[in-house]
């Protein structure tokens, strides 16, 4: 079987998921999972896909994370996931659509404008 790489997207986080059946062995960036993500709110979220499909232990996960803070890391990951699953079994669809975890998060930071300290911040004001 061909290896297929599945892409997750979040903020500025470009997240590449492989996904292959074995013992649920998770590898971030070549270090472990638990390491690359110390926060418990960060690993349950990766964890996610894998409890609402009960797939837990199944799959052994290999990602290459790069851009981005930890939490756009981990949904970024979290997204690439669950369309991993889905190529495996399509039933998981319904699962995983009803939870959100099949659409990408659209918002981003917004731009800094000209004429103003940050995106919505405005420079002090004097009337006189």
């Amino acid at each position: 079987m061909a290896e297929k790489i599945f892409v997750g997207r979040r903020k500025t986080s470009v997240a590449r998921v492989i996904l292959k059946s074995g013992n649920g062995k998770i590898t971030v960036n070549n270090k472990e999972f638990e390491e690359f993500f110390p926060q418990l709110l960060s690993r349950e979220d990766i964890l996610l896909p894998f409890k609402l499909t009960e797939t837990e232990g199944k799959y052994d996960v290999q990602v290459n994370v790069k851009g981005g803070g930890t939490t756009g890391q981990a949904q970024s990951v979290r997204l690439g996931i669950a369309r991993a699953l889905i190529d495996i079994n399509p039933e998981f669809r319904l699962k995983l659509k009803a939870d959100g975890l099949l659409t990408r998060d659209p918002r981003m930071v917004e731009r800094k404008k000209y004429g103003q300290p940050k995106a919505r911040k405005r420079f002090q004001f004097s009337k006189r």
